[in-house]
């Protein structure tokens, strides 16, 4: 009989937190247990019963191990209602962070409260992913940050967003698929510039966004009496 690894005692203790899982209250298992399954099965459970809260996400952001984080960083995407500031600052410092997954997650979640428009993007979120779309390293955060900003439509980001337009092909596409929550002349000039992109995606996202605009209203013209 083979000998049975770490990832198989993970994966047993994982399934065993869910099994334990009652759905009335949170689960019975010790949250700081040293297998990461069982922290991962902790979040994926109070997500999947509506029992997330800022405290156990929090828990998860600053988790030692990256999968962890990776977890939280989902479940923070999918729940932005259990975002307070704490939340918000954590979901910042991992996006500042060195951990190039960790911040591209951390992009999509800060993402996630575009549609929230009673509680609008704060600046300094703005300001931060505006940072992360146009200076990061890595192209997948820069893709990430840009998507973000266009979901958050904040008037700030534009800057940043008609910067991302010039990057990689794939933040471009990015790019002007963001355009659309930002509207104004200079819009209009990058969306047309974009009809010439050497990528056919980024030159058909623009295509469409054009075709969708409204038609300016005709002028008034004079009848005879």
């Amino acid at each position: 009989m083979p000998k049975p690894t770490d990832s198989n005692h993970e994966e047993r203790d994982a399934r065993r937190a869910l099994l334990l899982w009652d759905g009335q209250g949170h689960p019975p298992a010790d949250p700081h247990d040293r297998h990461q399954a069982v922290r991962s099965a902790l979040l994926l459970a109070l997500g999947r019963f509506d029992r997330l809260r800022p405290e156990d996400l929090m828990a998860g952001l600053n988790d030692a191990d990256q999968r962890v984080r990776l977890c939280a960083l989902r479940l923070a995407a999918a729940h932005p209602a259990t975002h307070d500031d704490a939340i918000r600052t954590a979901l910042l410092d991992l996006l500042a962070g060195d951990d190039h997954l960790v911040a591209e997650a951390a992009a999509a979640a800060l993402g996630e409260t575009g549609e929230d428009r009673e509680a609008p993007a704060d600046l300094h979120t703005v300001r931060a992913l505006s940072k992360a779309a146009t200076d990061h390293p890595d192209k997948l955060v820069r893709e990430a940050a840009v998507a973000a900003l266009g979901s958050l439509g904040h008037p700030d980001a534009l800057a940043a967003v008609l910067v991302a337009n010039d990057d990689v092909a794939t933040v471009r596409r990015r790019a002007v698929l963001a355009l659309a929550a930002f509207e104004g002349p200079e819009v209009e000039r990058r969306l047309n510039a974009a009809l010439s992109d050497r990528d056919w995606q980024v030159r058909q996202g623009a295509e469409d966004l054009l075709e969708a605009a409204p038609s300016p209203a005709p002028l008034p013209t004079d009848h005879p009496d």
